[in-house]
């Protein structure tokens, strides 16, 4: 499947995205990137290790403390870290991988994609978004 396939399969598939590195910081992508998914109806799970409120939505340190299914991750980290992101996403049973613009992974790739999951690198929700004029799928 192509990359702009899977694009379109996610964005039009999940109600709600998980976002890894979720900011509380207005400025940064990781906090405006969410704002414009949720503004378009996706329900956005943010994780950050300081926990607290992002977007209006409780934080959760970790991945594995999201006390509900995770199906599409979005992962605002170094791309050296996202190997580690892509392996608890898949113990977390993730479905779906989004590592946001600028940032790329072999290694995340492999790991998600040997275990199934829809994989995306190097593309912003944002501007994949807007490209195919879609909102977040009915709950």
């Amino acid at each position: 499947m192509s990359t702009d396939a899977i694009v379109e399969r996610i964005l039009t598939s999940y109600d709600s995205i998980t976002v890894v590195g979720a900011s509380s910081h207005p400025a940064k992508a990781a906090h405006y990137v969410p704002e414009h998914m949720q503004r378009h109806g996706w329900r956005i799970v943010p994780v950050n290790p300081r926990g607290g409120t992002i977007l209006g939505a409780p934080a959760y340190p970790t991945l594995a403390e999201v006390p509900e299914p995770v199906g599409l991750v979005d992962v605002f980290r170094p791309s050296a870290a996202t190997p580690a992101v892509a392996r608890q996403a898949v113990a977390a049973g993730a479905t779906a991988l989004w590592l946001q613009l600028g940032i790329a992974s072999a290694e995340a790739r492999s790991i998600a994609e040997e275990a199934g999951l829809l994989y995306v690198e190097n593309r912003c929700l944002i501007i994949e978004q807007r490209r195919l004029g879609v909102s977040a799928p009915r709950r």
